[in-house]
């Protein structure tokens, strides 16, 4: 039988593979609602055709008509919905009547009229508003009677990517669907700023709509491992690098990947081989000096030519090699 500290020692184990594996927590992330505040006293109302209704004015305080933020929709939500398939679609104003349709959710079937939620992952930029297309000329979605709202009308429904003007707009009137709207994740610091290029360093990542994080990469490569602590913070282990220099590190989510800028930069440090052959041995110092590298074993060989007398005419590693920060390099003087 294994002691109690042994036990306790293979549990921690065992969780550290499965965050390994997973890479971050499965926590739920934060959201903005667009779109209606689902107001009580709806009544059903039949969409007439198969067209597309969407709100264009929501009187309600604190409202949100369209998406502030660029991002992805996650969930969606209807009231006093019958029939279906329903879709829910992601339009954008143009300013002059018409909207350009940009995305369109998979197929939903209410269970009842009742209040409704339905998982989705469409993409959404900010100025973006929602309408919702039936499959039929009689299903139904709620409508209230709200002084100062109205929902337009699309008919037919538009082709993603198509530029349309709304066909109708009933005043008075607002439609019952809204959606969660995840913000696109954003670096704005990490400590440390700088590791080494052999990987290794533990990196803690702030900014904001971290939670439900899929992937963190330092350039390129994906990170060597990570965790989700928070909604503003993740701890990512450094891979490594075949080049010394400066990456920007990028967290994504299910609403895309945070956009690059000077705050997230991560400069790996090494000793990148300078070309040496050449050079004297005062002036192959300074160049190691500068490449973060340091003067190894010096030999010395007897050469014809004159030109290459008191310089280097051999080195070890070869130039370009990276190697750690403070790597000595050998060389051979001519004399």
């Amino acid at each position: 039988m294994k002691s109690g500290k042994g036990r306790r020692a293979l549990a921690a184990l065992a969780t550290a593979i499965a965050v390994g594996l997973l890479g971050a927590t499965s926590a739920a992330a934060s959201t903005i609602t667009v779109g209606s505040v689902l107001p009580t006293g709806s009544t059903p109302t039949e969409f007439g055709q198969v067209q597309t209704f969407f709100n264009a004015a929501l009187p309600e305080k604190g409202v949100n008509l369209t998406s502030p933020v660029d991002g992805a929709i996650v969930r969606w939500r209807v009231l006093g919905a019958e029939g279906g398939p329903f879709y829910l679609r992601v339009l954008h104003a143009t300013g002059t009547g018409a909207y350009s349709a940009s995305g369109t959710s998979n197929p939903v079937t209410p269970s009842s009229a009742e209040l409704q939620t339905f998982p989705a992952s469409l993409p959404v930029k900010a100025g973006d508003l929602i309408g919702i297309d039936p499959s039929h000329a009689t299903d139904k979605i709620g409508v209230a009677e709200v002084a100062g709202a109205n929902f337009g009308k699309i008919f037919p429904p538009p082709f993603d990517g198509a530029t349309v003007p709304a066909s109708g707009l009933f005043e008075g009137k607002e439609v019952e669907l809204s959606a969660e709207v995840q913000p696109t994740p954003k670096v704005e610091a990490l400590a440390p700023e700088s590791g080494p290029v052999a990987g290794g360093a533990a990196v803690k990542i702030t900014g904001t709509d971290f939670n439900a994080a899929s992937a963190v990469r330092f350039g390129e490569t994906p990170a060597a491992g990570f965790t989700v602590d928070s909604d503003t913070q993740i701890t990512a282990t450094a891979p490594k690098s075949a080049a010394v220099g400066a990456v920007d590190v990028t967290v994504t989510t299910v609403a895309g990947t945070s956009p690059v800028d000077r705050v997230d930069r991560f400069y790996y440090e090494g000793c990148q081989v300078p070309k040496l052959k050449g050079k004297r041995l005062k002036a192959a110092k300074k160049a190691l000096y500068r490449a973060e590298c340091k003067l190894g074993k010096v030999q010395r060989r007897h050469v014809r030519s004159a030109k290459s007398k008191h310089k280097v005419i051999k080195q070890s590693p070869k130039p370009g090699k990276v190697l750690a920060s403070g790597s000595k390099v050998r060389v051979v003087i001519g004399r």
